[in-house]
């Protein structure tokens, strides 16, 4: 446990972050693994936006949203394809 004054306040901000953190992750956890199981247009937007805030966030990089945004428009086509 800190000591300092200083250390206290910044495991303070930092559970705060956290759990700030955790509750874009989560959203972005359901809404792509919804995506995936459905393949709708509305879920692969659902997805896009929670991606897309979870990166402005900073809570996941840029690049990682772009990737997972990719694999589920690929699965989206697919799915269209055999149809």
């Amino acid at each position: 446990m800190p000591i300092i004054k200083s250390a206290k306040k910044k495991l303070r901000q930092d559970k705060r972050r956290a759990a700030v953190n955790r509750v874009y992750r989560n959203k972005v956890k359901t809404a792509v693994k919804e995506a995936r199981e459905k393949k709708t247009k509305k879920a692969v937007e659902a997805a896009y936006k929670a991606l897309d805030r979870a990166a402005k966030k900073k809570v996941i990089h840029k690049n990682k949203a772009s990737r997972l945004k990719s694999r589920l428009v690929k699965l989206v086509k697919k799915k269209k394809s055999k149809v």
